[in-house]
């Protein structure tokens, strides 16, 4: 069976003083994790170690929103793996979206840090999806199979273990619109395709494809029984920890 997760991104978002209370009340509302299922905040780099050490007692895990692909270097303002291992997180977002538009990552650029992940043995969730305007022209498939084989040229079937992918239709983030569950899943299974042409059937089914497009408790139950999707990046819905909690219970529920 493949795992389940539930991530959340907490973009640009909060500060250090709520911390201990989210978390508190995240822990409070959500239910006992099945041994399948995973919990991910991916928040700031400033809270990075304070978040590690507040859910060191738990079985949730703090990760980085990016990291560069060098461990040391004349690059202001980047943080490396290393330095998010010394703090005892062992995840990373890669890719996402906004760092792809707003800051100029390329196809390359995001191969450099997936490579560098599997090389210092951490997670990534690698974030891939189409604009509305590519979604429009009708080449879904095209952006998000060049995204994909770009971040994963030179990685291999090994790092299935630690790899996660997360589609996130640029359109419907922040927007308050969403994919139907119907398009997410053919996207996802799209995607399962894509791995299993790169890694093999074996590694493919062991990815989980998580849907990163204005996830909420909403419309959780229904995207989370489609068959390839596997969890949810969670953005908006993820500043509240109540409703946060909720996702988590219906990510529950969908694990037979």
């Amino acid at each position: 069976m493949r795992r389940k997760i539930l991530a959340a991104n907490w973009k640009m978002n909060k500060r250090s003083s709520e911390l201990s209370e989210y978390f508190e009340t995240f822990k409070k509302h959500s239910p006992t994790l099945k041994p399948s299922s995973e919990i991910v905040f991916a928040v700031p780099y400033v809270f990075l170690e304070k978040s590690a050490q507040l859910l060191a007692q738990t079985t949730f895990k703090a990760a980085a929103q990016n990291v560069h692909w060098e461990k040391d270097g004349a690059f202001t303002g980047e943080i490396s793996l290393p330095m998010i291992k010394e703090m005892g997180v062992k995840t990373t977002l890669v890719g996402h979206s906004e760092r792809r538009q707003f800051f100029g990552e390329t196809d390359q650029m995001v191969g450099r840090k997936m490579s560098a992940c599997e090389k210092e043995g951490v997670f990534a969730i690698l974030c891939v999806g189409e604009t509305l305007e590519q979604r429009d022209q009708g080449i879904t498939n095209v952006v998000v199979e060049e995204q994909i084989l770009g971040a994963l040229a030179h990685i291999t079937a090994n790092y299935a273990a630690l790899l996660a992918i997360a589609y996130e239709p640029v359109w419907a983030i922040g927007t308050g619109r969403s994919a139907t569950s119907e398009m997410a899943q053919e996207v996802h299974q799209f995607i399962r395709s894509i791995l299993m042409s790169r890694f093999g059937e074996k590694a493919a089914n062991q990815i989980p494809i998580l849907y990163g497009g204005s996830m909420k408790p909403a419309n959780a139950k229904e995207l989370l029984a489609q068959p390839d999707v596997d969890g949810g990046l969670v953005g908006g819905a993820s500043l509240s920890a109540k409703d946060f909690a909720d996702l988590a219970k219906i990510l529950g529920e969908s694990i037979s």
